[in-house]
């Protein structure tokens, strides 16, 4: 009996274990698909009962197409090393079968503890890339170039039949598990995405033929990017597609646009939006090759020597400001529409989401830790690969990316003047004419009162006043960084971290210079 166990993978297509499945299945072997829900990962602080309902639906989808070919699919409640025991005690497990994973510390203890475990046994472990992150990665420098290479190889196929073993030896599946893991209910059931290929499938057809022809023109808008932007993301996320499935759609289209009848302003549109969609693909997998190469990223800053820059601000502050960014009452509209928004449905576009935390990190000044796993939780498609370089990027702590701070205002000028978001998810500012949408508290007391919104800190007021005043916390914040990057040490370390994670990928100008 030989294991495909499963992760963040949850398809057939493109599946390098289950594509090796299908060729012991034809030599004689038989197959189990395992799936353990492990009390260690989802009682971690950055796993959501959202995270959970959108795996087993993408698990319900599998197991109908495993039925359909002759697979079985185990899912299992327990720590997966005890469940590989169990299994193992009914029949010899000949070979485990998985993809590499870049997970969080707690999935990166138990991949050694799942390694330590086969090979006291002599069990065969054996691990496939599955998305572009390089294991062990030669380096930064050909990265991009050997990335692409990946993407271009062809596909796992799908096996056509996979042999299952005895049902006497395999436990009955589990389902349920919400509650017993601790969760509670998924208070986004209404409002997220669903899981299983075929809906990942069906997304990426859609984006590429259908909805994505603004995609780079409007993906920064909170008001449009619901639409125009791929979705792709949670799929992306717990495996229910692959990168290379995508990046290779991607190219298809472009081969097809070039190929169309179609009027030049379309053309140029499309084109534009496919090439900007299929880079972010590998700026994916850069951001996880990051987390790969130093697991520490989730724990510690990049640049040691921000270490404390966030330290001296009063507990008691720092949990006031942290509660407000959480309930969406900072007193800023757009900051509080956008976290409202994530919470409610588990997606907010990528503008956003920078916005979210450089204004937790710069203008409440919270250290990134503190609110990282919170925020995780409210990402459907929450990858550890990408949450945590990128929360560290916007919060100024790399050493290595441009700081960046943003204007809320600003925003709102920029992506939502008319306040069409912001009324959406903060509808006590529904009356609040467009020049005031900004920034509600500009609103002069009888103003307030005409349009049933009264703007303050005192009990009864129906929106907060600003927990900071913004160009006094972006002088400081800003100060405080280039004060810190200055410094001798500091250029150091930047130095250091550029060469282990920054990107070497060039326009054919600067590589001339």
């Amino acid at each position: 009996m030989h294991l495909v166990w499963l992760k963040r993978d949850l398809r057939l297509d493109d599946h390098g274990p289950f594509a090796e499945a299908g060729r012991l299945c034809a030599a004689g072997g038989s197959v189990l698909a395992v799936y353990a829900y492990e009390p260690s990962v989802w009682s971690a602080p950055d796993a959501d009962a959202s995270h959970l309902a959108f795996v087993d639906e993408s698990l319900d989808e599998l197991e109908r197409a495993l039925d359909a070919i002759g697979g079985r699919l185990v899912r299992r409640l327990g720590e997966v090393v005890d469940v590989f025991a169990e299994l193992h005690a009914g029949e010899p497990i000949e070979s485990v079968l998985a993809h590499a994973e870049t997970g969080n510390a707690v999935t990166y203890a138990r991949d050694r503890a799942v390694s330590r475990w086969c090979r006291a046994r002599g069990i065969p472990l054996r691990e496939w890339a599955q998305n572009g992150v390089m294991r062990p990665n030669p380096g930064r420098d050909g990265w991009a170039r050997r990335w692409e290479a990946f993407m271009r190889q062809e596909r796992h196929q799908a096996p056509r039949a996979l042999v299952s073993p005895c049902a006497r030896t395999v436990p009955d599946a589990e389902r349920g598990l919400s509650q017993a893991l601790g969760l509670g209910a998924d208070t986004r059931e209404a409002r997220r995405q669903r899981g299983g290929s075929p809906n990942a499938a069906a997304c990426l057809d859609d984006f590429l033929r259908v909805r994505g022809r603004d995609y780079q023109r409007t993906m920064g808008s909170p008001v449009l990017a619901w639409d125009t932007c791929s979705r792709l993301s949670p799929h992306l996320a717990w495996g229910t597609i692959g990168v290379r499935r995508a990046w290779q759609g991607a190219q298809r289209r472009l081969r097809q646009l070039d190929a169309a009848e179609i009027p030049a302003d379309d053309l140029r549109a499309w084109r534009g939006s496919v090439r900007s969609f299929a880079s972010r693909l590998s700026w994916h997998c850069h951001f996880m090759q990051k987390l790969e190469d130093e697991p520490a990223i989730e724990v510690r800053c990049m640049l040691p020597s921000a270490e404390g820059l966030r330290s001296g601000l009063d507990p008691a502050i720092a949990a006031a400001r942290l509660a407000a960014w959480q309930a969406g009452r900072t007193g800023y509209p757009m900051v509080d529409a956008c976290m409202r928004a994530l919470v409610a449905t588990g997606w907010i576009n990528f503008r956003m989401r920078a916005m979210l935390v450089s204004f937790a990190s710069n203008h409440l000044w919270l250290d990134w830790r503190g609110f990282a796993p919170w925020l995780a939780r409210q990402f459907l498609d929450y990858e550890p690969g990408i949450h945590y370089p990128q929360v560290q990027m916007q919060s100024g702590t790399t050493g290595i990316n441009t700081l960046r701070i943003y204007s809320p205002r600003k925003q709102v000028e920029d992506h939502d003047p008319a306040g069409t978001f912001i009324r959406a998810w903060v509808p006590e500012l529904a009356r609040v004419p467009d020049e005031f949408i900004a920034e509600p508290a500009g609103m002069p007391e009888l103003l307030q009162q005409m349009v049933g919104c009264r703007v303050g800190s005192e009990p009864g007021c129906d929106y907060p006043e600003p927990v900071v005043e913004h160009a006094s916390a972006y002088k400081l914040a800003r100060g405080r960084h280039f004060a810190l990057r200055a410094t001798p040490e500091a250029r150091a370390e930047a130095r250091a971290v550029y060469l282990k994670h920054g990107s070497r990928k060039r326009s054919a100008g600067r590589r001339g210079s």
